[in-house]
């Protein structure tokens, strides 16, 4: 292991990366069911949805192992968030453009994401993707990690404890319950789904609390336990209070993975003629999309997790970039080969990372899980929602400290990192908040009269994000 991941010097031990790896994939096993649910229109036990499911877990776990023995970086991957259900409504545009069924389709859009991938794996072992990275200003690269703790954060107290009920949904804690001026305005508005808040709410804050109290206390491995603790919390209220099995869903549940679902529907399935149908235009501005989201997404998750965990230089740089980056567009071709959307670096690779992960053993143990899961997937389907919320806000916490970097009365730095804090959370997107901050830097700087500080690569950049925003949006 010494060998391998060089644990000493990056002052880590086995068990601190094994207890990251699996505080990562408590934070991001939620993938494994919502990606194939999004693709397939939540067509749950479908052919296609069985193979998307398999192709979720390999891929995933493909692009983790190349990060964790090229790279030795502690960053997870899966079919991105954002990418995928961008995906699913390009294959239902493509059905309806062409008349093709919607396997078909689908099977046609993964064209899409193999061009990607191969596109990304060039610019990678040419060191263009790094120069990318390099052409990011100082103070967009410094506020991106604050900006990602608040897309944390609002995910934990936002969609990751939705709840549905016969009243509607989903119902959010900040919105619905927060939002609410008395209790009993919450519980009309929400129907049957108040007792189920209230438990989420209640989870969800003591499992906070409990990851926050062993952090002070200095006990390793306290995101997972605190995950642990609310996830138990949270069996026991169902059983208790709502009257409800937290396992039922285990009963009857298949451990066999579908592997001959996967051979007929999406390994290496590739509707080449199905893609052209689109129309030249239509394809390539389809792939450019994809290109430009996945690219800064992942940028931004590498640039400021590492940032939080200490591994960038003074400059704001990252050693083994180049790996990295190769490491995901590994994942993304991996990914069309077998049938998912763009694989790319998880956010959630944070909560290992404030969990001690600092090398490649960190991944290699969420890649393991991933493949498990194919066997095991019905057992990690029963980690309750709010468990995950708690560590998604503590790390969101913990990455708004990356704020005493900026300085505040550079309105060069000020500006793009405020539109950046506002843009990740609201649009959900890493890429498109990068974009608003190099496109504010850009018109701060021009404006100001000091165009000369701006690298040639970051007006090509930033013009792009315009024609992206603003003629193919």
């Amino acid at each position: 292991m010494e060998n391998l991941f060089h644990l000493k010097e990056n002052r880590t031990d086995v068990r601190t990366e094994i207890i990251a790896g699996l505080s990562t994939f408590m934070t991001m096993a939620y993938i494994i069911a919502l990606n194939p649910n999004l693709l397939t229109n939540f067509d749950v036990g479908s052919a296609l949805w069985n193979g998307v499911f398999l192709a979720t877990c390999i891929a995933s776990a493909i692009g983790m192992f190349v990060m964790a023995f090229l790279a030795n970086k502690p960053f997870a991957m899966a079919p991105g968030m954002g990418l995928n259900s961008f995906f699913a409504l390009v294959v239902a545009n493509i059905a309806g453009l062409t008349g093709m069924s919607y396997v078909e389709s689908f099977q046609s859009a993964l064209v899409i994401i193999f061009i990607e991938g191969v596109v990304f794996v060039v610019l990678s072992v040419l060191n263009i993707r790094e120069k990318i990275v390099d052409a990011i200003p100082l103070g967009v690269r410094l506020g991106i990690g604050p900006a990602i703790g608040l897309m944390l954060m609002n995910i934990g107290l936002g969609s990751n404890a939705g709840i549905y009920s016969e009243a509607g949904g989903p119902f959010y804690v900040m919105r619905d319950f927060f939002g609410a001026l008395t209790p009993s305005v919450a519980k009309n508005s929400m129907g049957s789904g108040y007792g189920a808040m209230v438990l989420a709410v209640v989870t969800m804050f003591i499992g906070l609390f409990a990851i926050i109290m062993l952090d002070h206390k200095k006990v390793r491995g306290s995101v997972l336990i605190g995950m642990l603790i609310a996830s138990v919390i949270h069996w026991a209220g169902s059983a208790l209070f709502l009257h409800t099995n937290p396992f039922a869903s285990l009963a009857g549940a298949s451990f066999l993975p579908p592997f001959g679902d996967m051979v007929s529907t999406t390994l290496f399935k590739f509707n080449f003629s199905g893609f052209l149908s689109m129309g030249l235009f239509t394809a390539i501005t389809l792939v450019v999309t994809f290109c430009m989201i996945d690219m800064f997404d992942t940028i931004g998750t590498l640039v400021g997790t590492a940032s939080r965990a200490g591994m960038v230089d003074k400059e704001g740089k990252m050693p083994n970039m180049k790996e990295a980056l190769l490491a995901d567009a590994v994942g993304t071709v991996a990914g069309a080969c077998t049938g998912t959307s763009t694989v790319t670096t998880f956010v959630e690779s944070a909560a290992g990372v404030e969990a001690g992960g600092r090398t490649g053993l960190t991944a290699l143990t969420t890649g393991i899980m991933f493949l498990l899961c194919m066997f095991i997937a019905p057992i990690a389907a029963v980690i309750p929602a709010p468990a995950t919320s708690a560590a998604l806000i503590y790390v969101g916490v913990l990455m708004l400290g990356g704020l005493s970097k900026i300085n505040f009365n550079d309105q060069t730095q000020l500006v793009p990192v405020a539109l950046m804090l506002i843009a990740m959370p609201i649009s959900g997107s890493i890429g498109h908040a990068i974009g608003i901050g190099l496109i504010a830097y850009t018109v701060l700087k021009l404006c100001s009269g000091k165009a000369k500080d701006v690298s040639v690569l970051t007006y090509v950049i930033s013009a792009l994000f315009l024609i992206k925003f603003f003629v193919v949006a």
